[in-house]
């Protein structure tokens, strides 16, 4: 089972009550929308988004089994009871919900983390640990004018890849790394993630190798899939479109996992909050207990931020 991060703290800040219409932007393995489902009851719907229908047709199995309210699932069509389930990206959920009679919302979830799932089982090259296609999309119906990872590091130009290793993964060896992935793809392709990993590996010096904390490829790792999926830009879009279908004195739950996405999220509070637009519930963000940490070490670096909104601006 998916195990969510700052579960307790997601409950408590969202709010979620009986006949609520809560958003799950990112429902993955549904961690967090099984715990809301059992605030909402049978009168609340939970919706939940995911840009993966392989993520959606798992969850659509397991739903039943979790004694929650709802039969369950994909495409986007109402369940008999209380969940709806919609395969797209939360850039564009203002249309999805749209497309499924939802006006308003009382509550929103934005869980912006990897999905573990997508690392384990997807086999689309989220992870450095296993050699596997170099894709690094969400998606997991793929076609031809979908940008991959493969797509970057074959074709785009030297200052290119220095520039998102840098901006999306802050990698202090970009540049290094970048040259040698321009020099080796003349000689062979970069198809998969152990091509990519060795080249960072002899791209960088032995004291940023052999690192026990940080694997050294992580970051230039973290950068292209922010880049293929335009994780930045997709946010900044969400976030915009969830406030206009708030309702008012509804709240919205953000997890980051690192300071570019958390950054975003605190400067969009920020500028809410000097229009009175909304209170900011958290002055500082919510970090996991040591106790989390260990029991589940993908929270490590999670910072959960929430707000709830005046009943007045949009």
């Amino acid at each position: 089972m998916h195990t969510p991060v700052l579960l307790k703290e997601v409950i408590e800040y969202l709010k979620p009550e009986p006949g609520d219409i809560i958003l799950d932007a990112t429902i993955d393995g549904g961690g967090h929308a099984e715990a809301i489902m059992q605030k909402i009851g049978k009168t609340g719907t939970l919706i939940g988004i995911d840009q993966d229908a392989v993520i959606l047709e798992n969850l659509k199995s397991q739903i039943p089994a979790r004694r929650c309210y709802a039969s369950s699932v994909a495409g986007g069509s109402n369940l008999k009871n209380n969940v709806i389930l919609i395969n797209g990206n939360f850039r564009n959920l203002d249309e999805l919900l749209k497309n499924n009679n939802i006006e308003k919302i009382d509550g929103a979830i934005f869980d912006l983390g990897t999905s573990m799932l997508q690392l384990e089982e997807s086999g689309r090259g989220f992870t450095f640990q296993k050699n596997e296609p170099l894709l690094m999309t969400y998606k997991s119906d793929i076609n031809s004018t979908d940008l991959i990872a493969q797509d970057i590091v074959n074709k785009w130009s030297e200052k290119d890849i220095t520039d998102i290793l840098y901006k999306y993964g802050e990698e202090r060896f970009s540049r290094r790394i970048a040259k040698n992935i321009v020099d080796i793809r003349e000689r062979k392709e970069i198809k998969t993630t152990f091509d990519l990993s060795e080249i960072i590996r002899l791209s960088v010096p032995s004291f940023y190798r052999n690192n026990q904390r940080l694997n050294c490829c992580t970051k230039t790792f973290q950068a292209l899939r922010i880049a293929v999926n335009d994780e930045l830009n997709a946010i900044e879009e969400g976030l915009s479109k969830v406030w206009k279908l708030l309702s008012a004195e509804s709240r919205l739950v953000v997890i980051s996992f690192h300071s570019l996405e958390d950054r975003i999220v605190k400067n969009f509070f920020k500028e809410k909050s000097k229009k009175e637009e909304l209170l900011i519930l958290t002055k500082k963000p919510i970090i996991p207990s040591q106790e989390e940490i260990i029991s589940n070490s993908s929270s490590r670096s999670a910072k959960l931020r929430a707000i709830e909104k005046y009943g007045k601006g949009n």
